[in-house]
């Protein structure tokens, strides 16, 4: 009696699932427009209805449907389960050829520039500066940061996960017509609820550890570039530009996902799980964040510690607020161009962040301008010093040069507080500093000519040191030009 050998698998085309009856085995059917994990299951539950059907799996990121067969199955019967779940048998497009959905995207993207030039216009760009300095303590500066990071490139992802807590909460509320202003709200209230409290218990955590720890630059860099790759996903998703990479958005595992309510079919769910997702928001990267949080854990007190978190955690509050509630409060036909233009900032956004990525990991060695002028130092006991500031927004001047062949003393003046600039890193000499209110000297080697890119822990701010050959000037002298 000779062993049974297992079917190859078939893949059935939109011709083959209409007319081709298979035995057997297991049968691939490709599925087009199939985006998300409740798409999965929604076409697994149909698939699962054929007779002779004893498993199917769908995958979104691989458009299309395993279904594992005991027998005959109709391809017309497969067809019409897939046509049920709101789907067709086909190739997901990795263009959308809408017209309109380009032509919403586009203008989506002019109003973003054009918004980016005003506020650079109107001086909006520096928007920490005077707020004060987090490293001098006060509740009020950090809620003052937290509420600059909610209107700043840390909204993308913790506003996602706000939108996705609303569509699950409304998924839930089935067809109520009229839900109320407090029941649209109420998500995103308690996702707002978690993140207060799980900024103040994780801070007084840090607070209680009292001391600088920090996470190496190169971990940071592959962070942010990771979290640049979803956020792009995720606004390409909210775009429609590309059904097949909107289908690559990350979900969590199903069993996960279905405790914290975010299975995507809204069943699962609850305040609770929304709140949790609040406090899971503490980890995500932003600049504004770390900034704060380094001091918190810089302070080495729980009790002030916990304040410092839950006042920047208060003060991103109105952005989030106003994120989460707007899609609920817009006409329906308003509300696809809104998520359309959101999908242009987040894809703008996950760019920056990428681009800091790169260039903290030392991928993007330009940072700024190229030639810096000649060098400004003066020189004392055979050291040269070179005098530059800190500010909210960066570094003055950002492009400097010293001579080579001379050890430099560096003296940085912090003037503000209030970014991730005040935590400087000089990857490639191994230079990781928390500048101190006013001056701060960092002592250079001597060092060959060339160029040392400098920048803040989250690659947003920098510079770059150009080394000359030349004649430094003698003793006491000083070297401008």
């Amino acid at each position: 009696m000779k062993a049974s050998v297992p079917r190859p698998p078939r893949t059935l085309g939109r011709v083959g699932a209409q007319t081709q009856a298979q035995a057997g085995g297991i049968i691939i059917v490709p599925i087009a427009g199939m985006t998300c994990r409740s798409c999965e299951r929604r076409i697994e539950r149909q698939v699962r209805r054929i007779p002779n059907v004893e498993g199917a799996t769908a995958s979104a990121s691989r458009a299309r449907v395993e279904v594992v067969t005991s027998g005959p199955v109709s391809g017309v019967d497969l067809a019409e389960a897939i046509e049920a779940a709101g789907y067709e048998v086909g190739q997901t497009r990795w263009l959308t050829p809408d017209r309109d959905t380009w032509l919403a995207a586009g203008s989506g993207l002019v109003l973003i520039v054009s918004v980016a030039i005003l506020a650079e216009l109107l001086g909006f760009s520096g928007l920490t500066a005077g707020l004060g300095d987090i490293r001098e303590g006060g509740l009020l500066v950090a809620g003052m940061l937290g509420l600059a990071a909610g209107v700043s490139t840390c909204i993308a992802l913790t506003g996602g996960l706000v939108l996705a807590l609303s569509a699950a909460a409304a998924a839930a509320r089935g067809d109520d017509p009229d839900p109320s202003i407090a029941t649209r709200l109420r998500p995103v209230a308690s996702f707002l609820v978690g993140r207060v409290l799980g900024f103040a218990l994780l801070g007084a955590a840090l607070g209680a550890l009292g001391s600088r720890v920090v996470l190496p630059p190169l971990a940071i860099a592959a962070l942010m570039v990771v979290v640049a790759v979803v956020m792009t996903i995720l606004g390409v998703r909210l775009t429609g530009l590309s059904p097949r990479i909107a289908a690559w958005s990350p979900t969590l595992p199903s069993g996960l996902a279905a405790r914290i309510g975010a299975g995507g079919d809204g069943s699962a769910y609850s305040d609770t799980r929304a709140a949790a997702l609040g406090v899971a928001s503490f980890f995500l990267p932003c600049g504004f964040t770390q900034a704060v949080q380094i001091y918190a854990l810089s302070t080495g007190s729980p009790l002030v510690a916990g304040g410092i978190m839950a006042a920047f955690a208060l003060g991103t509050v109105p952005g989030l607020l106003t994120l989460g509630g707007l899609p609920s409060f817009l006409p329906k036909a308003s509300r696809p161009a809104v998520l359309q233009t959101i999908g242009v900032v987040v894809i703008g956004f996950a760019f920056l962040n990428g681009m800091a990525g790169l260039r903290l990991a030392g991928l993007l060695p330009d940072f700024g301008p190229g030639s810096a002028a000649a060098p400004s130092v003066t020189v004392a006991s055979g050291v040269q010093t070179l005098r530059t500031a800190q500010v909210s927004n960066g570094y003055e001047p950002a492009n400097v040069s010293i001579y080579a062949g001379m050890p430099t003393r560096w003296i940085i003046d912090s003037q503000d507080g209030g970014s991730c600039a005040v935590f400087l890193q000089v990857p490639s000499l191994g230079i990781a500093v928390t500048l101190e209110p006013g001056e701060n000297v960092i002592e250079l080697p001597a060092l060959d000519s060339g160029r040392v890119q400098y920048m803040c822990s989250m690659g947003m701010y920098g510079g770059q040191l150009t080394v000359v050959d030349g004649t430094p000037p003698v003793e006491g002298a000083f070297a401008g030009g």
